[in-house]
């Protein structure tokens, strides 16, 4: 009787216990679930506002205008609500800053991968993250009293703002971002493949440019990914060393603003909320994020390419 009654409260207590995991369980369950739901929340708050304030600004001026007019005046008197000028400040600094991290970022993830000893890592790569924890203002005035003045011993006519200087400083800012990235894809790569090169007799070079980089290219293409959204998103630099006046050139060596700069040149005015020029900085924040989107989509379908390919 005495040994029924001790198999009895064990299996109570096993239950007890089963019960009390269960409960953990689904606490923690629920606690991703409404982190996740919260990350979801405040995206489509976001995407919310931007389109309900956008359409009350396309009651106002015709989406045609806005995408072909070739001026963007809209707080003068006679306004103009063309985006290009804008778009095209933001793609040329986005273009010399890829131009930038894109090769850097991607020999400096080669580098830590395959060459470098685990004590030179472990010590550069922090290094290099630490870049990402300089103000964007510190780089702005970089780009001004620094890469300005001496782009300005190359060309002498180059102007005080231009974009050339702001994209190659965006270019170093994001540097940190593409590489560790990149360094994180390659080295997942299984290591008997880079023993299969070698047995074959392949080079470390060609191991790397030949096996390791497109094996990880899904990853890299992440990092890529990243970058296009950080050289997008960018404000100080180019508010700081671009200059703020939107004109529509493809031409790095002159000054434009870009759709960030206007957004912050705008929310810091003094224009009444509602009208159509406050609307204006809800309209190019959904332009500014239907081509983030645009990048991502077109990224993410060559990373399902190539990780088909390889």
């Amino acid at each position: 009787m005495y040994a029924e009654a001790l198999l009895k409260k064990a299996d109570a207590w096993r239950l007890s216990a089963r019960r009390v995991s269960q409960i953990k369980e689904k606490a923690i369950e629920s606690l991703l679930l409404f982190a996740a739901l919260t990350s979801m929340a405040v995206t489509v708050g976001i995407v919310g506002i931007l389109v309900y304030e956008s359409t009350s600004f396309f009651q106002e001026v015709w989406l045609w205008d806005f995408l072909t007019d070739r001026q963007w005046t809209p707080l003068f008197s006679e306004p103009h609500y063309g985006i290009l000028p804008l778009v095209s400040g933001t793609l040329v600094t986005t273009a010399v800053a890829l131009a930038v991290a894109v090769p850097l970022g991607s020999l400096i993830a080669i580098y830590l991968s395959e060459y470098a000893s685990p004590g030179t890592r472990e010590v550069v790569k922090p290094g290099l993250e630490l870049l990402s924890a300089v103000p964007t203002v510190v780089y702005g005035y970089f780009a001004l009293l620094f890469v300005t003045p001496a782009l300005q011993t190359l060309w002498s006519d180059l102007p005080g703002f231009n974009m050339l200087s702001a994209g190659l400083v965006i270019g170093i800012m994001i540097v940190p971002s593409v590489s560790s990235v990149s360094e994180d894809a390659m080295r997942a790569v299984p290591v008997h493949l880079r023993e299969g090169a070698f047995a074959l007799g392949a080079t470390p070079m060609q191991t790397a440019l030949r096996v390791v980089f497109p094996s990880a290219l899904s990853g890299i293409t992440a990092a890529y990914i990243l970058g296009i959204s950080r050289a997008i998103g960018e404000t100080m630099v180019v508010a700081i060393a671009g200059g703020m006046q939107p004109t529509l050139t493809w031409n790095p060596l002159e000054p434009a603003a870009t759709m960030t700069t206007y957004i912050v040149q705008v929310s810091l005015g003094d224009l009444p909320h509602g009208s159509v020029g406050y609307q204006t900085i809800f309209a190019t924040g959904l332009t500014l994020l239907l081509m983030t989107l645009l990048f991502n989509i077109a990224g993410h379908a060559l990373k399902k390419r190539y990780r088909q390919v390889y």
